[in-house]
């Protein structure tokens, strides 16, 4: 990419072995912090944990089929994000479905535990970040990747301050909302990637 330590220009379509293995190497990060995060959420009662561990399981599963897709046909990689995106939908009707639950059940999450384990995963997509900061620059599935990670970040913090939320009020309120605002994030990032991913296909028919 063009001023970049890839040497590598500003369409760089993560063919190269070096981003390949950062990306495998994001993939084990995410991966592991799924598995952490929501058995925390679990114990410690956090919609909001819960909520951000389904977001590293939708990150795994997204840079997986990135890395999957990789110097194949526009279709393919068109096919891979409606995919991808029915997913994230999915993901976020589930957190929104568990957080009128827990609005009725009126359990107080643990903040003690939502801090902790949402500092842990802030350091996770920090490293994240840091991995994939120098392919940033390339097309929109290689930048895509490094965007997520980045917004990864921002969400953690959120889940940082519903912790101290819940710790000032004595309220499960402070979760539920970062709970709910995750949620409408992600179905509206899978709105937008299954949109984009259909006006592709019409797009690819059409020169075809």
């Amino acid at each position: 990419m063009s001023g970049s330590c890839c040497g590598q220009d500003a369409q760089f379509d993560g063919t190269s072995e070096a981003f390949k293995r950062a990306l495998w190497t994001v993939i084990a990060i995410n991966g592991g912090m799924f598995f952490v995060e929501m058995t925390a959420g679990a114990f410690a009662g956090s919609k909001a944990l819960q909520a951000d561990a389904l977001d590293f399981l939708g990150d795994t599963a997204t840079y997986a089929i990135s890395l999957f897709v990789i110097g194949m046909s526009l279709r393919v990689r068109a096919t891979a994000a409606i995919a991808k995106g029915l997913s994230l939908g999915a993901m976020g009707l589930w957190v929104f479905g568990s957080t009128a639950y827990q609005v009725l059940v009126l359990g107080v999450p643990s903040a003690t535990v939502m801090g902790g384990v949402g500092f842990l995963a802030l350091m996770a997509n920090l490293a994240s970040v840091v991995l994939l900061m120098r392919f940033k620059d390339g097309d929109a599935n290689v930048r895509s990747v490094w965007l997520c990670s980045r917004n990864d970040a921002i969400g953690n913090v959120a889940v940082m301050l519903a912790a101290a939320g819940v710790w000032f009020t004595g309220t499960a309120w402070p979760d539920l909302t970062v709970a709910a605002i995750m949620a409408g994030l992600f179905l509206w990032s899978a709105t937008q990637i299954v949109l984009q991913a259909q006006s592709e296909l019409s797009a690819e028919r059409q020169t075809s």
